[in-house]
């Protein structure tokens, strides 16, 4: 009976090996067919990932470059703009000038009061006893020299007192827009509260605004009013973030940054060249103190250079010399940021 299963199994086991043996040689091709199309199937999902990687890439790698492209341009175009401002900057047409010095006169007003300085000068030098051919000299001066010499003095003056002010300002509008205001809000609010001349400056922005002038256009439009790189900083960085976005509190906080570093660097180089300054400021003096004193102790002897012609030679020529040395001592001790 044992041997009789064992011949058994044994039979069953030769034809479950010839049944896998003929359904692996029917069935062959269509298992490799199957491998062969996973295999496929397979690559094509890697392919198509790849290709989706890739157009991914291309089209951050184009979002870039368009990106890239606005900022240039917008660069160019603020560029040229810039140019634009610092000719009227470096030599403005007078009633741009005295927009800047914040004086409420019109040209022709402003010609009739040179007109009448003038005169008073002229009137003066000859009640002094100046001699006629200096007069026409002296009209000159008091109707060409004298008056641009004030707007030019208020004009820095104000310019001042706008860079003292205008980081506060700043500062002001970071706040506000980290708080959740819009940027119109916060320039209304410096318009509003701030300090002169800082508070007229970003008035004229809001007033811009009001007639259809975008606020970055505006605010490019400060350094026309306002003749200082930190105005034209301040337009430039609200003219990039219009045009190609960005964290406008951040850019406008290392703006105020920038701006504060700035000043401190001014104030520590007049605090080194200070030195220079007043010993300048002794050399100017000290032919004038020199002649004061002449005066006082002996007159006779220093009044020929007021009193001949000679003297009048000599005085001219001094005048000449010292306005030069002054000049040279000027430049010498100046620094621009």
């Amino acid at each position: 009976m044992f041997g009789l299963d064992l011949a058994q199994m044994g039979f069953v086991c030769l034809v479950m090996i010839s049944s896998s043996a003929l359904a692996y040689f029917f069935f062959f091709d269509t298992i490799a067919e199957q491998k062969k199309a996973a295999e496929r199937l397979k690559a094509m999902k890697m392919m198509t990932t790849d290709s989706l990687s890739k157009f991914a890439t291309r089209d951050k790698q184009a979002e870039a470059n368009k990106r890239r492209k606005s900022v240039q341009d917008t660069l160019k175009d603020i560029e040229q703009r810039q140019k634009l401002r610092d000719k009227n900057i470096k030599s403005p047409p007078l009633k741009m000038l005295i927009q800047q010095a914040g004086m409420r006169v019109t040209p022709a007003r402003f010609y009739v009061y040179s007109v009448i300085t003038g005169l008073i000068v002229m009137l003066i030098g000859s009640f002094l006893g100046s001699p006629l051919y200096l007069t026409p000299g002296l009209f000159i001066a008091g109707a060409v020299g004298l008056p641009r010499w004030f707007v030019y003095f208020r004009r820095g003056r104000r310019i001042k007192a706008f860079l003292q002010e205008f980081p506060n300002a700043i500062d002001v509008i970071v706040r506000a827009i980290r708080s959740g205001l819009p940027l119109n809000d916060g320039i209304r609010l410096i318009a509003q509260e701030a300090q002169e001349p800082v508070k007229t400056e970003f008035r004229r922005i809001v007033d811009q605004q009001q007639v259809g002038v975008s606020i970055p256009d505006a605010a490019m439009r400060m350094s026309e009013y306002m003749p200082c790189s930190e105005a034209s900083f301040f337009g430039i960085v609200i003219q990039i973030q219009s045009q190609a976005g960005g964290n406008l509190s951040e850019a406008l906080g290392n703006l105020s940054r920038v701006l504060r570093d700035r000043k401190k660097m001014a104030a520590k180089v007049q605090a080194l060249s200070m030195e220079a300054k007043a010993s300048a400021y002794i050399i100017g003096a000290l032919p004038f103190i020199v002649a004061t004193l002449v005066y006082l102790t002996s007159p006779d002897y220093i009044m020929i250079l007021f009193t001949t012609s000679s003297g009048h030679f000599v005085l001219g020529c001094a005048a000449v010399w010292m306005s030069i040395g002054i000049m040279i001592m000027k430049k010498m001790i100046n620094f621009k940021f």
